[in-house]
């Protein structure tokens, strides 16, 4: 199947369509654990920590670090980021070489460039952050961080 995925809500939504598919077929590629549910793409790199729930509709690439108690839903994790404990994404694409921070709330089709460090306890909700950023303070309401 083909699909337009130029825009970040298109490519999540082109994400969820392909893990439906692969889950519908059974293919072995997708990851089994108690930790997830739905369809979730997991490269055997990855570092998952303890009490996570992840699914339904992720991807988490080559080199990940996901730190406790860790909620993913609807979103990618691209290779060398790490997600620090307690935090909650859904909806999002986040970049290689990442860092969210502990307790820290990513939704809303946010999009974080490569080298983008999110501060502990940061609410993103539909913000668009630009490569080699820091992130120090809430974004509410949906914007471009250049």
């Amino acid at each position: 199947f083909w699909m337009d995925i130029g825009q970040p809500k298109d490519y999540l939504i082109g994400m969820c369509l392909y893990l439906n598919y692969l889950k519908q077929n059974n293919d072995t590629s997708l990851y089994r654990g108690s930790e997830v549910t739905g369809g979730v793409l997991i490269d055997p790199s990855a570092k998952i920590g303890n009490n996570c729930r992840i699914g339904p509709n992720v991807v988490i690439g080559p080199d990940v670090v996901i730190g406790d108690g860790v909620r993913l839903s609807r979103c990618t994790i691209l290779a060398g980021s790490r997600i620090q404990s307690h935090s909650w994404l859904h909806s999002c694409i986040v970049g290689w070489k990442c860092v969210v921070g502990r307790w820290a709330r990513v939704d809303g089709v946010t999009v974080l460039g490569e080298d983008v460090n999110v501060s502990d306890e940061i609410y993103l909700n539909g913000a668009r952050v630009l490569p080699h950023k820091s992130i120090s303070a809430s974004v509410p309401e949906p914007q471009i961080i250049m």
